[in-house]
């Protein structure tokens, strides 16, 4: 049973919204979503986009699997333009988990034909891939990755909170930092990883700077001395130096990034059951390793840099920006919005509503700062019956250019067509946020260390019994954090 949505109509969605001092807007007319919108070069046919969903379902190899493909064929199929490739490792050991996809010499052809399987599926039900717009997200996982944490810089909040997976044991003030000449060499992964995915046939690449991997943990290294720390150009270097680089040696490839425009502080649960909510972790004011962040008022949102840095890297040559905040592993309410939390995480401590609105007020201003160039919306899944006619409202009035959505493709991957067909969504397929998706990927007892994970409650077939064996794992255990780049 729904926990806070209850709403019967977006009329009372907005009136909500009003009474607890935020925004948001509602349309009845669909057709802002359906008309094209360039990227770079590219042209995508409507505003829709299915966000970067990590399936955590590769082989131990970094090499897409039976469900990986099967996940494509259905987002290719489902009509939505602009299909963001999910997190593609740049280096073994910069990947989140062991099934997570990795982009080396041995992969690049598989991850290829996944990729052409989802145009493939977008040419065989919609008629032409006219209008596809295909990307892949480039990723090092920094302090998440699951080898071993690697720091970009020690953030007194999350370094408490990063887990040693060999050890178990957090890390410390004396683990040491990538150095100045590795982060050079991730420079290369990136670069390399760039002409491996332009050899395969992608539309764009996602250079990775959110939810605090390795490219948005630079964004907030204050603290870290030398070239890489400290100034906003040095913290922007490691991105300038890629993108740079990306766009000197493959002109014809359009760079995106998904770029977390406010970091927020952690979050721990204090109380019992049904009162365990996430509370602020103790800190010290000013928060100095918090990116997009009020310094004195860590709550509040403070964009002066993200602005900045979208600024500049559209001067740079970035074609599209897709904007989130947050941490999945530190205060995931305000990743995704949702009406339970998962297995590992606490009540949150303010109404999914003004979560949501949190998303659209920080996309907007990001699109407002660049007018030029296409930002996706996130945050949507949580509205659920009435997603589509937030999206509406806010690609007419160009709070954003574009929408995405991440649970609620996971649950209804032909969102778009069917919009477009019906004018509404299918209510039995839209995603309730019940955190079930995310649930299965916190199970890690699996032979091979992680469990694949997509929608249990409506892809029953597929992922109910993955999901029965692994609740029945999940109770009584402690599990290690599972990431989900979500809406």
């Amino acid at each position: 049973m729904a926990r806070y949505f209850k709403y019967r109509s977006a009329d009372e969605l907005e009136s909500d919204a009003r009474d607890r001092g935020v925004s948001i807007s509602a349309a009845a007319d669909m057709a802002p979503l359906f008309e094209p919108r360039s990227i770079g070069h590219h042209v995508a046919r409507n505003r829709l986009v299915v966000q970067p969903m990590e399936g955590c379902d590769g082989s131990l190899d970094g090499l897409p699997g039976e469900l990986t493909l099967r996940r494509y064929q259905r987002f290719g199929d489902g009509g939505a333009a602009v299909v963001w490739g999910e997190a593609t490792a740049i280096a073994e050991n910069g990947r989140m988990n062991p099934r997570q996809l990795w982009l080396a010499e041995h992969t690049q052809a598989a991850i290829g034909e996944m990729l052409a399987g989802c145009r493939r599926a977008h040419r065989d039900a919609n008629g032409s891939v006219d209008g596809l717009v295909i990307g892949l997200q480039l990723t090092h996982s920094g302090r998440y990755s699951y080898r071993e944490p690697q720091l970009a810089v020690h953030d007194p909040l999350l370094d408490p909170l990063t887990i040693d997976r060999s050890s178990g044991r957090a890390v410390t003030a004396d683990w040491p930092l990538l150095s100045d000449d590795q982060l050079k060499q991730i420079e290369d992964q990136y670069v390399l990883a760039a002409h491996r995915a332009a050899s395969i046939g992608v539309d764009f690449i996602d250079l990775k700077q959110c939810h605090r991997y390795l490219l948005s943990e630079l964004l907030a290294a204050r603290n870290r001395p030398g070239p890489y720390g400290g100034s906003l150009e040095n913290r922007t270097r490691l991105i300038r130096n890629v993108v740079g680089r990306i766009r000197d040696e493959l002109p014809e490839l359009t760079i995106a990034t998904r770029l977390n425009a406010y970091d927020g502080i952690p979050y721990r649960g204090e109380g019992e059951g049904e009162n365990f909510v996430g509370i602020p972790c103790p800190h010290e004011l000013p928060l100095t390793t918090a990116f997009g962040t009020d310094p004195l008022d860590p709550l509040r949102e403070d964009l002066a840099e993200p602005i900045a840095v979208a600024k500049m890297l559209v001067d740079l040559g970035v074609a599209m920006i897709n904007v989130s905040a947050g941490n999945p592993y530190a205060n995931p309410h305000v990743v995704r919005p949702a009406e339970f939390p998962p297995v590992d995480g606490y009540h949150a401590p303010e109404h999914p509503l003004v979560g949501v609105a949190r998303h659209l007020r920080i996309a907007r201003a990001i699109q407002q700062a660049v007018p030029d160039v296409p930002v996706v919306g996130s945050g949507y899944s949580w509205l659920q019956d009435f997603a589509m006619q937030v999206a509406a409202a806010n690609v007419a009035d160009g709070s954003v250019a574009l929408v995405g959505l991440g649970r609620g493709a996971l649950s209804h991957p032909d969102f778009a067509r069917t919009l477009q067909h019906t004018g509404q969504l299918t209510r039995r397929q839209i995603c309730r946020t019940f955190s079930i998706c995310t649930n299965l990927m916190r199970a890690k007892n699996h032979p091979l260390g992680q469990y694949p994970t997509g929608c249990p409650p409506f892809d029953k077939e597929t992922y109910g019994p993955l999901w029965d064996e692994a609740e029945a794992k999940l109770i009584g255990e402690d599990q290690d954090p599972g990431d989900m780049n979500s809406d």
